[in-house]
């Protein structure tokens, strides 16, 4: 059986250096908020090009805590509008409902899944203050013209780039540093994954950042001195430990990620099967390698036959979920279309030459 991600052996690799760094964490007496995360919060800052990186408990959070920020700084209030992709994971919209904000969903480009400037402009009207823009499935979305619609609209930009660690764009800048704040998700299954949950926030804007860092630990810097309302939602020690070591990898993992991504590109030629968009840059990461077809259920049973794992990624949209049923009445076509016809095939940087041999030959026998 090829698995579509094998997390177990993903993480072998890094074996004795977990140890050692467990083992110091025993040794040290300090649990919470020690110098593991403070180390990994100046790395990752650094790896993203930014000036600033708030270590949370997960992605979800990371949104919440943003936007929190955001409204007790007095530039979000509740019930403003949100401008964020139709075709995103439940926990981006979660975060907005959960904080009073009202999400506006925008269809996304066909080709890339992601959204463009010329359709989120059709959405803005004079009750939206923010856009969040998904780098789905780890490609980064087409930044500079949404960059200038931002400002000339005076928008706040957030990136959720839970999919997209390491994504660097044309102008040189990586996922994290192409917007006002970014939030990431360290899940197993990401580019870079913790062995558990764990997120974090990255921004240039100092301010933002101090309040960020305050509502993860009970609203407080300092021990029983709580300067604004807060929550318990700061990064685990152990996680940003092996975090810490994880991140020395990321950019070759990424790198074998899209030597897998290029060798199906190339090679899968069933016309049957819809490949994704890639330009050949490293503004894609491929977090997932999703194809489109229009009997997915047959041609999953299909690689399950044949010894290949798949997965869908989403079943089912944000807007149509029951959770949301405020939002069932929507049409949205092409959101829906994706989210009915998409299929992930087998990615990751530990993949063998003669896995990916064998999914390329199984997928292009498919009738």
């Amino acid at each position: 059986m090829i698995k579509f991600l094998d997390l177990k052996s993903i993480n072998k690799r890094f074996d004795k250096a977990f140890e050692n760094e467990f083992s110091q964490f025993l040794s040290s007496g300090q649990y919470i908020l020690g110098q593991g995360v403070v180390k990994f919060e100046e790395n990752f800052a650094n790896y993203c090009g930014t000036k600033y990186c708030i270590g949370v408990s997960n992605g979800l959070d990371a949104l919440i805590i943003v936007f929190k920020a955001y409204m007790q700084l007095g530039k979000l209030h509740k019930g403003d509008e949100v401008i964020v992709p139709a075709n995103t994971f439940i926990a981006t919209i979660l975060a907005l409902v959960d904080v009073g904000l009202k999400p506006v969903f925008v269809e996304p480009n066909k080709k890339t899944f992601n959204c463009e400037a010329v359709e989120i402009e059709k959405s803005i009207t004079n009750k939206t203050k923010a856009i969040v823009i998904v780098h789905l499935y780890g490609q980064l979305a087409e930044m500079d013209s949404i960059i200038k619609l931002s400002k000339e609209k005076n928008l706040l930009l957030i990136e959720d780039a839970a999919q997209a660690h390491g994504a660097i764009s044309d102008t040189g800048k990586k996922a994290g540093n192409l917007s006002d704040v970014a939030t990431f998700s360290f899940y197993p299954a990401k580019n870079l994954g913790a062995l558990g949950d764990a997120g974090a926030i990255t921004t240039n804007d100092k301010d933002l950042a101090i309040i960020c860092k305050q509502i993860r630990n009970y609203g407080s810097d300092t021990k029983y001195k709580n300067e604004r309302l807060g929550v318990n939602n700061r990064l685990d020690e152990v996680q940003a430990l092996f975090l810490n070591v994880k991140l020395k990898a990321l950019d070759n993992d990424n790198e074998q990620r899209r030597h897998v991504a290029k060798r199906y590109l190339k090679e899968i030629n069933n016309p049957k099967i819809k490949l994704p968009f890639y330009s050949g840059s490293t503004n894609h990461v491929f977090h997932l390698f999703v194809v489109l077809i229009d009997d997915r259920t047959h041609f999953i049973n299909y690689l399950k036959a044949k010894g290949i794992e798949s997965a869908i990624h989403y079943p089912i949209p944000p807007h149509k979920q029951k959770a949301f049923e405020v939002f069932n009445g929507l049409q949205l076509p092409i959101t829906e279309q994706i989210h009915n016809n998409c299929v992930s095939l087998p990615m990751s940087p530990i993949m063998t030459p003669n896995d990916i041999d064998a999914i390329i030959t199984t997928i292009n026998e498919y009738c």
